[in-house]
């Protein structure tokens, strides 16, 4: 067997046929048809189901990929970290980010990481769903991920970042605008735009206002935080995001809440990390992670001349 015939097997799964995996692959189809039926001889089982939608795998088929998607991903970062002698670093970094988490500050960190190793490619997967991103994490596919701490040490080692506090996100002319800060218990009669209920920052929602004893009226839900904020300002509802995932242009509608929520934000990095890992850990840290009043300037109708922390 070899890390080839690995790497053919995960793409017809992932494409459902040999034809299709042959073309992203950028391989002639006979070759991929070869290794496929040269790993199941060498296995000895059959790895797929042939149905008329096309390739499905097997039950075998489907705890080999999982081994074999854990190999691929290592012998990658394998290469990687071997041609890391300066700008030669090549390869590709898988990034996970928990939803609304980060928004603004890993452009600039992965800008700065583009620049020291410029043929480094980035791939970078917004996840709401914490189930989903554990499983990322545990298939050996993620080099490095942002999220609320803490996270699995026995997985990936946990760097604080800062702390992210949540603002709630009213619409032009709400009467809530010409406070400092808004009280949760005067948003008691107001109608929600919210999100996955699977996705941690819905968690945090329905957490922060079930401590408040309020129980949200909900009118939508969206996948992004950017929708959420943009149908807040239009006055379908008001919304509760991390502070930095507020676009700009809608600052003036942004108010941190009374009492204050935030969280901290923490990089899950895997041990004995490669210096691309370690790289994007460090211009994170050099991001700005903050709170309200150091990220906000109201409209002067609607904000206090006064910082509020």
């Amino acid at each position: 067997m070899s890390l080839r015939q690995f790497e053919y097997a995960l793409a017809v799964a992932e494409e459902g046929s040999v034809t299709a995996a042959a073309e992203a692959l950028r391989v002639a189809q006979p070759s991929v048809s070869q290794q496929i039926r040269g790993l199941e001889r060498d296995l000895g089982v059959e790895l797929f189901s042939r149905t008329p939608t096309g390739l499905v795998p097997t039950v075998a088929g489907r705890a080999f990929l999982r081994d074999a998607e854990i190999a691929v991903n290592a012998a990658r970062r394998a290469r990687a970290t071997a041609r890391a002698g300066s700008e030669e670093l090549a390869g590709e970094l898988v990034v996970a980010v928990q939803m609304g988490l980060g928004t603004r500050q890993l452009p600039g960190a992965l800008s700065a990481l583009r620049r020291r190793f410029p043929r480094l490619e980035v791939t970078v997967f917004e996840e709401p769903n914490p189930t989903e991103l554990e499983r990322l994490a545990r298939g050996g596919v993620l080099d490095l991920a942002i999220m609320a701490g803490p996270c699995d040490e026995g997985l990936y080692d946990g760097h604080h970042l800062g702390d992210e506090e949540f603002v709630v996100v009213l619409a032009a002319g709400h009467p809530q605008l010409a406070a400092d800060r808004v009280a949760l218990r005067d948003l008691e009669r107001e109608p929600w735009v919210r999100f996955d209920p699977a996705s941690a920052l819905d968690g945090v929602l329905v957490e922060v206002l079930r401590e408040n004893g309020l129980a949200p009226t909900t009118v939508a839900r969206v996948s992004q935080t950017a929708t959420a904020v943009r149908w807040a300002a239009h006055g379908l509802g008001v919304t509760f995001v991390p502070a930095s995932a507020v676009p700009p242009g809608h600052e003036h509608l942004v108010r941190p809440v009374s009492p204050a929520v935030s969280q901290p934000v923490v990089a899950a990095v895997r041990p004995g990390a490669g210096p691309a890992e370690t790289a994007l850990l460090e211009f994170l840290r050099q991001e700005t992670w903050y709170r309200f009043a150091q990220s906000w300037v109201a409209p002067p109708s609607t904000a206090s001349s006064a910082p509020v922390v």
